[in-house]
């Protein structure tokens, strides 16, 4: 099997995986970020987890560093995707609709790809986004278990408030009119 079938293969495995734990936990909403009972897809967040976001830099596709400490003190937008999950894909208007609208009144939104490079690269030559996006790989997965993501599913979406303290998580792709709520109950 040369290389670039191998790829393929497992970027196929991935995408079946993720998937299929979308499929088995579908969207689920904690919209008092406390987590649901020990064990559910929704696990609470390690206050370690939580420090962890603000100190971490990641590199952009396109170059440059983005730190995410840059954005302390303003309500913000954590959404973990992939070029190959199809929820993450679909929900990405709407997050990108969401900082366009909300950028004034404060709010930052921030994608982390668990992805690799050139594919985040490639996917956002063809459909730009309008606020950061930063290469976390597989580090922004451990990062996501970590702020409660306890299945490791995509896409997983976190709010902070400008205490830094969470707000809002979601395992499964998020609607505009669902951002909306969730500004407006900041």
């Amino acid at each position: 099997m040369n290389r670039r079938s191998a790829a393929l293969l497992v970027t196929g495995l991935l995408g079946a995986a993720a998937g299929a734990g979308w499929r088995l936990f579908g969207p689920t909403a904690d919209p008092q970020g406390a987590g649901p009972s020990p064990g559910g897809p929704l696990a609470g967040a390690d206050a370690g987890a939580v420090a962890q976001l603000w100190a971490l830099r990641v590199p952009r596709p396109g170059g440059g560093e983005l730190a995410l400490g840059d954005f302390r003190g303003r309500p913000l937008l954590v959404n973990f995707w992939a070029t190959w999950c199809p929820p993450c894909v679909k929900e990405l208007p709407d997050l990108d609709r969401f900082h366009t609208a909300y950028a004034a009144s404060g709010w930052q939104v921030v994608a982390l790809a668990i992805d690799g490079p050139t594919a985040v690269r490639d996917f956002l030559a063809r459909r730009p986004l309008g606020f950061p996006v930063g290469l976390a790989g597989l580090e922004g997965s451990t990062l996501a278990r970590g702020l409660g993501n306890a299945t490791g599913g995509l896409p997983f979406t976190v709010v902070l408030d400008a205490g830094g303290r969470i707000t809002r998580r979601k395992l499964g792709a998020t609607t505009y009119s669902e951002l909306q709520s969730w500004a407006s109950a900041s």
